[in-house]
């Protein structure tokens, strides 16, 4: 698969995420990507990618304190650009979480992060989820394409993604119970577990996105 030559990928710099290993894992796929947290290079970009590692009430001020919620917003709802949120980033596209202090999230997808809670006891796991997990790809359109039909991602969170719409959850994970691994609607794609981390599985997650 060739990689798209007019491709103008840009990684969200906000002070929480794997940046560098995000930009080394698209240049071993021949993939070029700038980190930034310039509105005017995010408003350029024809794909967006949203890291992190960390808080959700602190990722959401630290978006807003460097002015970028309102270009963000525009290149994902206006714009329809691919967006693509890993881990953390994927928790700050849905409305909130149960982490913090209530700070509202982008609200892209209707859904919201809550931290694992195991019943019955005997289901009762560590937390965080840390480790590599087999996942499933609940839609043929995901960015899961041309895997086999369960493949693994290395994984390391406390909270998970709970979608309103079943249709939005393209991606399932077991830790303890099911949960959405990865959501999807239109342009917007998430990914609860960390594909510059997951080696060829990775790869080729991040080669269909470029490919978006």
């Amino acid at each position: 698969m060739n990689l798209r030559q007019d491709a103008r990928i840009r990684i969200v710099d906000y002070g929480q995420g794997n940046l560098g290993s995000i930009r080394n894992m698209l240049l071993r796929l021949g993939a070029e990507s700038e980190v930034t947290q310039d509105p005017a290079e995010i408003e350029t970009a024809t794909h967006l990618i949203l890291p992190g590692v960390g808080a959700f009430d602190r990722g959401m001020k630290a978006i807003a304190d460097r002015g970028l919620r309102e270009v963000l917003d525009i290149q994902a709802l206006e714009r329809r650009i691919p967006v693509l949120g890993i881990c953390l980033g994927a928790q700050l596209m849905t409305r909130g979480s149960e982490e913090g202090g209530g700070q509202p999230g982008f609200g892209w997808f209707n859904a919201e992060a809550r931290r694992f809670k195991f019943e019955p006891p005997a289901a009762r796991r560590p937390i965080p989820n840390i480790g590599w997990r087999t996942t499933r790809a609940e839609r043929p359109d995901t960015l899961a394409r041309g895997l086999e039909d369960e493949c693994r991602f290395y994984y390391v969170h406390s909270y998970y993604l709970v979608a309103d719409d079943p249709r939005d959850v393209a991606l399932t994970a077991s830790y303890g119970a099911e949960f959405a691994a990865g959501l999807q609607r239109d342009n917007l794609y998430s990914a609860q577990f960390h594909p510059e981390k997951s080696h060829r599985f990775g790869m080729t997650f991040l080669r269909n996105f470029v490919h978006v």
